[in-house]
C-alpha cells in the first residue's frame, strides 16, 4: 500500500469525508468536510466514489512527500500548490510523480480539499473516516495531522507520467464564479421575534470561529438567553446567545443546545460559510421553504451538471 509522509502539517488539516450520518441520536457530530461539495467533486476528478475520504486544508496546506506518482485533484478557495517547486492548478486531475507536494496558503478563503485516486484509507469509525476534533476520533488519531503523520492511500489504477506533473487545459469550478458571493447566506427564519431583524445588520465572522461554527460580531439582537430547555441542532442552525451575537453551526456541531433558534441557512450555502475568513462581513437573507427547496434543486442540477462534464472529460 502507498503511503504519503507528512513534512510539515499546515495550520489545521483533517482527514474527512461526507461526514458521519444516523448518529446524532447518541450526540455524536457530523464531521466531514465542511463543504461536501468541494470534497465530493475533488473525488469525481480523480475518479473516486465521491464518500471517499480526502484531506481539508484551513488557511495553510501541508508539505508532504509523494512515495510514488498519483493522481490528486485540489477544489476549494484557490491555494498555492506546486510539486517540487512547479505550479498547479485547480479543479482539475493533476498526474504527478514521485516528489514533494507543497501546499501553502489559501487565497481570497479559508478552505481548500484534496482529494488522490483511491482515497485516505483511514480506519471506518461509525460509518465514516472523518476526523471529529471535538470528540478526538476518527480521520488520523482524531486529530489534525503533524509531522511525521503516513497517510495511507487506498488502490487505485497506476498513473503513467513523465518525469513532470500533467494535467488538462480544461477544469471545473465547484461554485459559479458570475453569481455567488460567499458573503451572503440565505436562511428559513424561525419565529423567534429577532430571527428578521438579523437580515437587517451587518455582521462579521468573529476570529473565534471553528468547524463547531462562526461565530457572528455585530450590534447584537435582544432576546439570547441560555436557560431554555436544550432541543435539538442540526449544521446550519443559527443560535443566540445571551451576548446577542449569533452562532451559525457548522460541520462539527453539537446535537442539541439551549440557546434561542434563528433559524436555520440552506444547505447548499453552508460551504461558502466555510470560507468565511475572521472580520469578513456576512449579510443574511431571509427565503421562504418554497425558494429553500427551489435553491436546492438548483444547486442539485449545476452538480449533475458537473459530473456528467467531469465523465466526459476523464
Amino acid at each position: 500500500m502507498t503511503a504519503w509522509q507528512v513534512l510539515s502539517p499546515g495550520l489545521q488539516t483533517t482527514v474527512q469525508d461526507q461526514g458521519r450520518h444516523g448518529w446524532r441520536h447518541l450526540g455524536i457530530a457530523r464531521a466531514g468536510a465542511m463543504d461536501p461539495t468541494a470534497l465530493a467533486m475533488a473525488n469525481r476528478l480523480v475518479g473516486n466514489d465521491e464518500q471517499a475520504a480526502g484531506l481539508e486544508i484551513a488557511v495553510r496546506g501541508p508539505r508532504i512527500r509523494l512515495s510514488r506518482a498519483c493522481r490528486i485533484a485540489l477544489t476549494g478557495t484557490e491555494i498555492q500548490a506546486t510539486w517540487n517547486g512547479e505550479t498547479l492548478p485547480m479543479g482539475r486531475p493533476l498526474d504527478l510523480p514521485a516528489g514533494e507536494l507543497s501546499l501553502g496558503p489559501l487565497r481570497d478563503g479559508l478552505r481548500a480539499w484534496l482529494a488522490v485516486a483511491g482515497g485516505l484509507d483511514a480506519p471506518v469509525v461509525l460509518d465514516s473516516r472523518s476526523t471529529d476534533l471535538r470528540g478526538g476520533f476518527g480521520g488520523y488519531d482524531g486529530r489534525a495531522l503533524v509531522a511525521g503523520d503516513l497517510l495511507s492511500i487506498g488502490d487505485a489504477a497506476p498513473v503513467k507520467t513523465s518525469r513532470r506533473p500533467a494535467f488538462p487545459a480544461w477544469w471545473i469550478d465547484v461554485d459559479d464564479p458570475w453569481t455567488v458571493d460567499r458573503h451572503v447566506l440565505r436562511y428559513l427564519p424561525s419565529l423567534h421575534p429577532s430571527a428578521r431583524e438579523l437580515a437587517g445588520a451587518v455582521w462579521h465572522a468573529h476570529a473565534n470561529s471553528n468547524r463547531q461554527g462562526v461565530r457572528l460580531d455585530g450590534a447584537g439582537l435582544s432576546g439570547g438567553g441560555g436557560d431554555g430547555v436544550s432541543e435539538p441542532v442540526a449544521v446550519g442552525t443559527l443560535q443566540l446567545p445571551p451576548d446577542g451575537q449569533p452562532i451559525l453551526l457548522l460541520a462539527d456541531a453539537q446535537t442539541v443546545g439551549g440557546y434561542p433558534r434563528l433559524g436555520h441557512v440552506i444547505a447548499c450555502d453552508l460551504g461558502r460559510a466555510a470560507q468565511l475568513r475572521p472580520g469578513e462581513p456576512v449579510h443574511f437573507e431571509p427565503v421562504i421553504p418554497a425558494q429553500a427547496r427551489a435553491l436546492a434543486h438548483e444547486h442539485a442540477h449545476r452538480l449533475a451538471r458537473l459530473r456528467i462534464a467531469i465523465a466526459q472529460h476523464l
